[in-house]
């Protein structure tokens, strides 16, 4: 596991449909053993040939984009109005520091407390009640910083805490992001092939686009995933558990998984000694549900970090359960390969 490249990776703007910032850095940093094209929609598709040609191509993906904010009108009191780029909880804004890719800074702004009155106290507050203040006087002066359709991120703040707890925005998914580039620096037995997709927080439309491109027999989704494993979520509510290991899914809202390759996640988990646990209910989705029914069905597993707080400016993981998805992954690979 490679921190310092996790930490660059998560300091990165790469909001949906916005993901150059990701693409360019991660094709900085590929060795030139790699064979590297970015298709029309903006997915990255890496190969890097292999000691061994495998009996059956293994695609292995990663979406490259985070949740975020896109700005929709400027007010004449130089505030900005947005609405959400993927899945954000209005309960997770309010007071949070966001960054336009230039380096702008605001602060997501509603009435304060103090100015609340009666039933509205105990209401959140809906985005379209909610602006960007950047510290713009007026409309003007706003406009010469930020212009409609721009879109700005979650303010990044990584370190590592506790029990080797790490705290940063878009875990999702820049850990699998992670895990790819550093299997793509080393030589593989067999022939390599990782897709960093896009949009995936917005409908899993690059992943449908790659799957098609590559027609791989197999494919391995490494992801993130929810964990509720906090005060007030008992046995199945919790999802999955941090510090239990990578964590396999039978069934999400997207996708119901290829039974073998479920049982072999757990099997091969248990040979070479990592902690594996299952998504305890159905939930979610990734971009295991583009590709399982893209060019004629592709068999296809997602392996997860189990996470707390995702599409939050605070996702929290452990380090432990990221080397177990680093290690699980690359063993099923190997498996694939030759099943």
């Amino acid at each position: 596991m490679n921190l310092a490249l996790l930490e660059r990776l998560t300091s990165l703007c790469s909001v949906s449909g916005d993901e150059k910032q990701v693409r360019e850095f991660i094709k900085s940093q590929l060795p030139p053993e790699c064979e590297a094209e970015t298709d029309n929609i903006g997915n990255l598709i890496v190969f890097r040939k292999g000691k061994n040609t495998p009996k059956n191509k293994v695609m292995l993906c990663a979406h490259m984009d985070e949740v975020g904010f896109i700005v929709t009108s400027i007010t004449e009191e130089g505030l900005l109005k947005f609405t959400a780029v993927g899945g954000i909880s209005p309960s997770a804004v309010f007071g949070r520091r966001v960054r336009f890719a230039d380096g702008t800074i605001g602060v997501i702004a509603a009435k304060a407390v103090h100015m609340v009155k009666g039933d509205d106290k105990d209401k959140q507050p809906p985005l379209d009640e909610l602006a960007i203040d950047i510290g713009a006087e007026n409309k003007a002066e706003a406009e010469k910083l930020v212009s409609l359709g721009d879109c700005c991120y979650f303010e990044n703040d990584f370190y590592i805490f506790g029990n080797n707890f790490l705290h940063a925005k878009a875990l999702d998914d820049r850990m699998g992001c992670m895990i790819m580039l550093e299997m793509l620096k080393n030589e593989s037995e067999y022939d390599l092939t990782c897709v960093f997709t896009v949009q995936e927080e917005v409908g899993l439309r690059g992943a449908g686009c790659a799957a098609y491109s590559v027609k791989p027999d197999f494919a391995i989704v490494l992801e993130s995933t929810t964990a509720c494993d906090i005060a007030g979520s008992e046995d199945e509510n919790k999802v999955c558990c941090l510090g239990e290991g990578a964590v396999v899914s039978f069934m999400d809202r997207s996708t119901i998984y290829d039974r073998e390759l479920y049982r072999m996640a757990f099997d091969t988990a248990a040979e070479i000694g990592v902690k594996c646990q299952t998504k305890t209910k159905v939930a979610g989705g990734n971009d295991s549900g583009a590709i399982h029914k893209a060019a004629g069905g592709i068999r296809t597993t997602a392996i997860s970090v189990p996470t707390r707080y995702l599409h939050t400016a605070s996702c929290v993981a452990q380090l432990d359960d990221i080397k177990a998805v680093e290690k699980l992954a690359a063993a099923m690979y190997k498996k694939l390969c030759n099943l």
